[in-house]
Order: structure tokens, then sequence, then C-alpha cells
């Protein structure tokens, strides 16, 4: 499998890039380990790419609610 469907390429907009998104999301949905990789990518904060069916924006809104809870 080509790893760069998960990974953005420099300058990747719009429609190209939410169609990309799309096939990797597809593919984690399938994938054994989705609950794993998500729980690694969200620990250590991988700043890009889709992990566990996560785009970089959707992690990091998870990471901010998650941080805003534990000082609340």
């Amino acid at each position: 499998m080509d790893s760069s469907v998960f990974f953005h390429p420099d300058g990747e907009r719009g429609r190209a890039r939410l169609e990309r998104e799309r096939r990797a999301k597809a593919l984690c949905r399938e994938c054994p380990v989705l609950a794993q990789c998500r729980e690694h990518a969200l620990t250590v904060g991988e700043p890009y790419g889709i992990w566990g069916g996560m785009s970089e924006s959707e992690r990091m809104h998870v990471m901010k609610v998650s941080r805003s809870q534990r000082i609340a």
C-alpha cells in the first residue's frame, strides 16, 4: 500500500485534499488496529497525516478539548 494516501503533499488544498482524506479514512475503517493507531497519534501528538481515521485538524480538536477538560 502506498502510504502517500495518508499524508498530504505540500500545497494540497480543497477538493483534492478532501478526496485523499476520504480515501485514507475508508482504509482506516477496515484496519484491525484503528483504535491503537488513533490512541498512538493522540498520545504523541502526531502533527501530520491521517492516523486512526482522524485528520490533523480532528486530532488537534480532540487534544484541545481533552486538555481543557483536564484543566477545568
